[in-house]
Order: structure tokens, then C-alpha cells, then sequence
């Protein structure tokens, strides 16, 4: 990650830019766009997005290096609530076939379940309202292309983007690459451990967990450990955790409780750990009616909805090394105060590592309907 001390010698880097106004990172044709204010007047802001369209957002060549992404598009339009899980984000290293970023945008960002929240982190930041911030270090040889596909039922009129990064003299070698694979299982096999990632193969740091859980069961769902198997582990991992409340920061189900009063949920966003999202409610009709904005609209069955949690870990200070091989899982176990008991929840995850190219091949990407929050 950039530290202060980045910026004390310099390294023969020349900065660039990709936007709406200036689409291939060109020197000195920025900000060219005629607009209502006249020439060079904020002409070309944002891009439209058909139905089923993908758009090359960034097509470099390298070497070079992201610094920086931003992204903000509307969640929701006349069609549906859940642009966010709609949106799929990919990213291609050195001219290879298959991505090694392959993860719903609102996912990518800790906006699990289609829902904006806010999250003040080192790595992504996501601020009022809906501008989505990533700060991972993204370096590459030869080639980058970052894309973005609409599978959302309707056209999006409007998709704001920038990505900033720099050019460099030379090539590195044995360089990691920045990975990221989205996963989910609907509902998780009660006993068997839920799987983020498996078949990494190479060597690398694992450096990111991002975890939306919908609770399909009562009491508290957080008792499970993550598990990182590493290198030759086969029946037990190398590393892991004594919770999930507690691989996330946490203690004690992240509740407090004043005399007489029943426990409250606190949320937090930390620079590397946090438990941002937590919601009872249903908000995605809260405007609609038979597909109508309505603002006078009214719930048919009210706006009760299943406890849902949204959390994220990043491993910077203290990233998960491994030389051959690695399998990240994570056990679906709960407590009703009385003991332990096996659950089955709706459990989606972000992993996000970096590694060695060639990657191994992710398994199929999960289709739009798969995909919907429940």
C-alpha cells in the first residue's frame, strides 16, 4: 500500500488518467469535451451502458501500474434493485484469456447485497453517495483492460469512471498480480465448510476477505473459523481464526447491551477491519410500485427482510504468505446461547490476492438469477 515515504525519491513514473473524457489515457487530452458551457467545458462525464453490453472501461500497455479506481453508477432503476450485483467487473493481466478479477461491482467495493453503505478503509473507501474508491496497487508488464458488463434488465444511462495510474520504464520480475474472485453458496451445506477460493496455485499473499451473509436461521451466526490451507495442508490449515466476529475485528457478536434494554447491533469501518452493513430490512420497494417510481408506495407485506451482514478483512500488515498452493474456507457455525450448532445460511464472499501468472482457471462465474440477493 502507498505510504507517505512513497513520495521521497523519484521513480521516472509518468502519471495518466482513463475517464468518460478521455477514454485511452492519452497526455495533454483531458477534459477536451464540449458541453453546454461551451468547448473543453465538462462535455463527456459518463458513459451509458446497454442491456447485456460489455465496455472495455481501460485497455493499457505496459508496464505500468493502477493506483487508484473510482466508480459510481445509480443501484437501482424501474427494472430492478440490484444494479450493484447486476454489474459484473472484470480484469485481464498481460494479454490473458481469462480474468483475474471476476466480482459483482457493488461486491467489489464491500457493497454486498445490492446496498450502498458507507466504508472507511485503507484499500476501498466507498463515500456518500455511492462513490466507490479503490486504492489496491494493480501492477502489470505488459497489458492491462479493466471491463464492465451490464446484466441488469434495462439500459444504464448513466456509468461514471476513472482510473488512475502510472507508466513505467521497466519491466519487474517475478512481479504478483492483483486477484479477486466473487463466490457463493445458497445456502451453505450444513456441516461442510463453505469455500472463498480454491485452486490458487503459485506463490503469492493472500490480503483480503470480504464476507455478505444472510442469516437463513436463528441466534447468532458468527461462531465459524476461516481456515487457510497453505501449501501442502490437506486435512488441516496452516492459519486460522477463532471466529468470525473475531477474524473480523470483533468480540462478543458486535452487541452491547444496557440494563433493561435488549442488545443493539454496532457497526464500525476501520482502516483494515470492519463490520459495515447490518440490516432487518427490506428498503428495495421503498420507491416502487409495479415498476413505477412511487414515493407514496406501500409494502404488500410490509418491509421485514432477513437479517443480512456485511464485513470485510484486510490481511495488508499481516499478508498470508504462500509458495505452492492455497484454499480459503470458512465454517457456518452458530450459537443459540445454549451450545454450538451447525447452520445453513446464503453466503456470498470477495478473496482477494495477489499471486504469480499464469492463475488458475476460477470456476464458472454464477449466472445474473444466481446472483440475486435473496
Amino acid at each position: 500500500m502507498s505510504t507517505l515515504d512513497d513520495v521521497l525519491h523519484f521513480k521516472n513514473e509518468k502519471s495518466r488518467t482513463i475517464s468518460a473524457e478521455n477514454k485511452t489515457g492519452v497526455p495533454g487530452k483531458a477534459a477536451m469535451s464540449a458541453g453546454k458551457l461551451g468547448p473543453s467545458r465538462k462535455g463527456s462525464a459518463d458513459i451509458s451502458l446497454n442491456q447485456g453490453e460489455t465496455v472495455t472501461l481501460a485497455d493499457i500497455k505496459g508496464p505500468g501500474e493502477i493506483r487508484h479506481m473510482w466508480f459510481t453508477v445509480t443501484d437501482k432503476t424501474t427494472k430492478g434493485s440490484f444494479v450493484l450485483r447486476d454489474l459484473v467487473l472484470r480484469m485481464y493481466w498481460d494479454d490473458e484469456k481469462e480474468p483475474s478479477v471476476e466480482v459483482p461491482l457493488g461486491d467489489f467495493f464491500c457493497n454486498g447485497f445490492a446496498t450502498r453503505c458507507q466504508v472507511n478503509s485503507i484499500p476501498i473507501v466507498v463515500n456518500p453517495i455511492g462513490g466507490m474508491n479503490c486504492y489496491f496497487k494493480m501492477p502489470f508488464n505488459k497489458h492491462a483492460r479493466i471491463t464492465i458488463t451490464n446484466e441488469h434488465p434495462a439500459f444504464i444511462k448513466h456509468f461514471f469512471y476513472t482510473v488512475n495510474y502510472v507508466e513505467k520504464d521497466a519491466t519487474e520480475e517475478n512481479l504478483l498480480y492483483f486477484h479477486a474472485f466473487w463466490n457463493r453458496e445458497n445456502p451453505v451445506k450444513k456441516g461442510q465448510d463453505y469455500t472463498l477460493i480454491d485452486g490458487i496455485k503459485g506463490k503469492g499473499y493472500y490480503v483480503g476477505t470480504y464476507m455478505a451473509l444472510c442469516a437463513l436461521e436463528r441466534y447468532w451466526w458468527g461462531e465459524g473459523e476461516f481456515k487457510f490451507f497453505i501449501d501442502s495442508d490437506e486435512q488441516y490449515p496452516t492459519v486460522t481464526s477463532t471466529g468470525a466476529e473475531d477474524y473480523f475485528g470483533g468480540a462478543w457478536a458486535f452487541q452491547q447491551q444496557e440494563y433493561g434494554h435488549l442488545p443493539t447491533t454496532i457497526t464500525y469501518s476501520t482502516p483494515y477491519q470492519g463490520y459495515p452493513f447490518h440490516s432487518t430490512q427490506d428498503h428495495t420497494r421503498d420507491v416502487f410500485s409495479a415498476g413505477k417510481p412511487d414515493p407514496n408506495s406501500v409494502h404488500a407485506c410490509g418491509n421485514d427482510g432477513l437479517p443480512q451482514h456485511g464485513l470485510y478483512r484486510w490481511h495488508l500488515p499481516d499478508p498470508i504468505a504462500f509458495s505452492e498452493s492455497l484454499k480459503v474456507t470458512f465454517q457456518d457455525i452458530g450459537n443459540d446461547d445454549i451450545g454450538l450448532f451447525e447452520r445453513s445460511d446464503d453466503v456470498s464472499t470477495v478473496a482477494y490476492w495477489y499471486q504469480t501468472e499464469p492463475h488458475s482457471s476460477f470456476h464458472k462465474f454464477l449466472s445474473r438469477r444466481e446472483r440475486l440477493p435473496r
